[in-house]
């Protein structure tokens, strides 16, 4: 569930360099509270979700876009048996790391319980596969269909949705799941995006973008907000390791501290402590990492 973001020179994108970002992403994961709201989403609201798709049918088509390792979507696949026992599912996988899809398919695997669904690998980008569908002239509608922090990689957000909600058989939910546009990333992302994103990889998107492109259309869709945060103690303690490498994540830039202009370094530290990004509790500075979920239904003719 990565956010890489591209830097303009002399900047380098931290994904440049993938032992560093996989550290960032690990020490990220271990000072947020990122996966746990979302396993509380998976259990808690996710099955009100899910009781009404199918329609009743014997068999359901899933797509899962941008799986990475499949660990969210293993959850989801679970939730759903829960609510359609005796279902068949046949989960199209749709995920351009190579290394994630090898990690899905060992936990596959490994599991016992998965005896009713069938899966394909796509090793390919959300556009890809979208062109990959219309060039077959698909007619099939689908059931389910998730994209889980995601729509920062595409190119065209609006085309993403529009496609991926096309699919959605009569009794279909579309799920993204992405920052919300009242997180901390969304305070960032609107004052430092033409310093931190670069269009060609990352639109630096917040659900707050989705809704609007929604909106626009006149297109309806239910809305949750996620509630999570992230320790960044340590980002205003300069050269403290864990800190330097939080800033790195933060900003998607490798080695930021000593990268970055003083002026930029001292307005995005600034920018961190101020009450729309961060609060401060016990000492410690907390940086808002909420999620947002949007649910859509399908287009009624």
């Amino acid at each position: 569930m990565s956010r890489a973001v591209a830097m303009a020179s002399p900047l380098r994108c931290l994904v440049e360099d993938d032992d560093k970002y996989q550290q960032a992403f690990h020490l990220f994961l271990e000072r947020s509270s990122e996966h746990q709201c979302m396993r509380d989403f998976i259990n808690n609201i996710l099955p009100g979700i899910l009781s009404s798709v199918g329609g009743g049918k014997s068999h359901l088509d899933v797509i899962g876009v941008g799986s990475g390792d499949g660990d969210i979507d293993l959850e989801i696949l679970s939730k759903l048996r829960l609510k359609h026992p005796g279902v068949t599912v046949h989960n199209h996988v749709v995920e351009p790391s190579g290394y994630q899809l090898r990690r899905y398919r060992g936990s596959v695997a490994k599991k016992q319980d998965l005896d009713h669904v069938t899966f394909d690998w796509n090793k390919m980008t959300a556009s890809e596969f979208a062109e990959d569908w219309k060039a077959k002239k698909m007619t099939k509608k689908v059931d389910f269909i998730h994209m889980i922090q995601m729509l920062y990689y595409v190119k065209d957000v609006g085309a993403t949705v529009d496609f991926f909600h096309s699919l959605l058989d009569k009794s279909g939910k579309l799920l993204i799941l992405l920052v919300s546009g009242e997180s901390g990333w969304g305070k960032l992302w609107r004052t430092y995006k033409t310093e931190l994103c670069n269009s060609e990889l990352s639109q630096c998107v917040t659900t707050a973008d989705v809704k609007s492109i929604l909106d626009s259309r006149g297109v309806s869709y239910k809305n949750y907000e996620l509630i999570s945060q992230m320790d960044i103690t340590e980002c205003f303690t300069p050269g403290d390791e864990k800190g330097e490498l939080l800033l790195d994540f933060l900003t998607e830039v490798l080695d930021f501290s000593n990268s970055a202009s003083p002026e930029l370094k001292e307005g995005v530290l600034k920018l961190l402590r101020q009450p729309d990004c961060s609060v401060e509790s016990d000492g410690r500075v907390l940086f808002n990492n909420n999620l947002g979920v949007i649910v859509l239904e399908p287009l009624t003719a």
